[in-house]
């Protein structure tokens, strides 16, 4: 049952969004993030206009980079510190 529920989490996209959807985020249900979109008002809303979507697409793959590069060592600062704390063993479940 806890595979299950983890590969059900894993599966999941859960959306949050802010400035009246200008900047939406995606996660699974585990907490990993998934990807980002950006509107060209969110980028310059006195002239949305004048942001192209190549620009907006550079944008997102940026944010997303950096995302998945911090989720990653978080991760990793997570199981170094669990491995401190269990000695080592590893406890089936105990992960994200």
């Amino acid at each position: 049952k806890l595979v299950d529920a983890q590969n059900e989490l894993a599966n999941m996209s859960i959306e949050g969004s802010a400035g009246n959807g200008s900047v939406s985020v995606t996660c699974d249900g585990k907490g990993q993030f998934k990807s980002i979109k950006l509107s060209a008002e969110a980028i310059n809303p006195e002239n949305p206009s004048a942001v192209s979507s190549d620009d907006i697409e550079m944008l997102e793959d940026l944010i997303a980079s950096a995302m998945k590069t911090a989720v990653g060592k978080s991760k990793s600062e997570m199981e170094s510190k669990m491995k401190s704390v269990t000695g080592g063993v590893n406890i089936p479940g105990l992960t994200l």
